[in-house]
């Protein structure tokens, strides 16, 4: 499968594929649960910094078994950061909006 771009609705796409398939061993994706997937996500981001945080940042980006699983754990944290979004129907081109709107505010920030 190439890629030459991978954006938000190709992963919201695949992740629901994901929540279909183990539907019935996995929670619900509902608002009820987003605050759990967010839980889930924070764990995700502190493996991640786990990674930076013993190794450093230089040689977890320049060694390759370490950026392996630097990346890999960053694919964890927005497999659940579209989980996230699927539990409050959140759609690429809300999230697109908002981000537009905040980069726009923060470009004359300062």
């Amino acid at each position: 499968m190439e890629m030459t771009d991978f954006g938000i609705t190709e992963m919201l796409k695949m992740q629901r594929k994901l929540q279909e398939k183990y539907k019935d061993k996995w929670e619900q994706i509902s608002c009820e649960t987003g605050q759990n997937k967010l839980l889930w996500m924070l764990g995700e981001i502190g493996e991640v910094i786990d990674i930076i945080k013993k190794n450093g940042g230089q040689r977890s980006c320049t060694d390759e078994a370490l950026r392996k699983s630097l990346v890999e754990e960053l694919a964890d944290v927005l497999m659940y950061y579209n989980d996230v979004l699927l539990c409050y129907g959140i759609t690429a081109e809300e999230l697109k909006k908002a981000y537009t709107d905040k980069f726009t505010r923060n470009m004359k920030r300062w």
